[in-house]
């Protein structure tokens, strides 16, 4: 039986820092280092990323969206970032943000929760948007399984805003709903329970309560786009220390050279790890 998610990552950032980097092979990304946009630049693109990185950062997040645009061979490249990454010591968090209702919620679940299935990571990431209790298949299995899941709370895009801060009749935004869920999960979990949340870098000061989350926030949108280390103080006061800001463009445009990559990477998380 592995360690619970909570206690693991709590370990791994106390090793490797805060750091999360996103593997995120933007057709874009691919044609800067010079790579054709099809399965075999796919594969360099990530299985680079993944030497670079996976034996020096605490966490890595692959976004499935970029590998499934490629196929079934996209898929399988997908699976062997999550094998390696995870071999060579790194966490992987698959960012792959599913969310829907009863058996099918359970397939994913299995997916990407399931001991055996190859897309299984550390984590994954899921979005509440049926109704927080239609993750239960997923958040059961992540505990009898010691893996993790990062639910959306309050995101940076601002079509966000219209579902996340709306108010309930009790005054409270859905976020600040969903952050108290993920809390009920979470209570008497030591060092941190496996419910995290995704809160963005760059949403400024979200009103939101965090202190009985015991839980891990993912914060994307650090670095490329605009999340500075003094936006994460803001954003998250006191629940800094449970932070992983995560940053992908800011850090792969150094590539393809795995050298560069791998020191680009060491110093972002190394001036994040003086404020952590």
């Amino acid at each position: 039986m592995r360690a619970p998610f909570g206690a693991r990552v709590t370990t791994a950032v106390s090793l490797r820092g805060p750091l999360c980097v996103g593997i995120d092979p933007h057709p874009g990304l691919l044609e800067a280092w010079g790579l054709p946009v099809d399965p075999g630049g796919l594969e360099r693109f990530a299985l680079t990323c993944v030497e670079a990185f996976a034996a020096d950062l605490a966490v890595l997040k692959p976004q499935s969206a970029f590998f499934e645009a490629h196929g079934s061979r996209g898929v399988a490249v997908l699976e062997r970032v999550i094998a390696e990454a995870r071999s060579a010591g790194a966490l992987v968090i698959v960012d792959a943000k599913r969310g829907d209702i009863g058996s099918t919620m359970a397939a994913y679940a299995g997916a990407y929760l399931s001991d055996g299935s190859p897309l299984a990571g550390d984590a994954v990431t899921l979005s509440p948007y049926l109704g927080f209790g239609s993750l239960e298949p997923a958040l059961d299995l992540a505990g009898k399984t010691g893996r993790g899941v990062f639910v959306l709370a309050l995101t940076s895009n601002k079509e966000g805003a219209t579902v996340q801060r709306a108010i309930n009749p009790d005054g409270a935004t859905v976020a600040q709903l969903i952050v108290d869920e993920a809390a009920a999960r979470n209570a008497g979990a030591s060092p941190l329970g496996p419910v995290g949340l995704v809160i963005g870098a760059t949403v400024g000061r979200t009103g939101l309560d965090l202190t009985k989350l015991n839980g891990t926030i993912l914060a994307p949108g650090f670095g490329a786009q605009g999340g500075t280390v003094g936006d994460l103080s803001r954003v998250f006061g006191d629940a800094l220390r449970h932070v992983l800001p995560s940053t992908s463009r800011d850090v792969l445009r150094y590539g393809p050279n795995v050298k560069t990559l791998r020191e680009a990477a060491i110093r972002v998380r190394d001036r994040l790890a003086v404020h952590h």
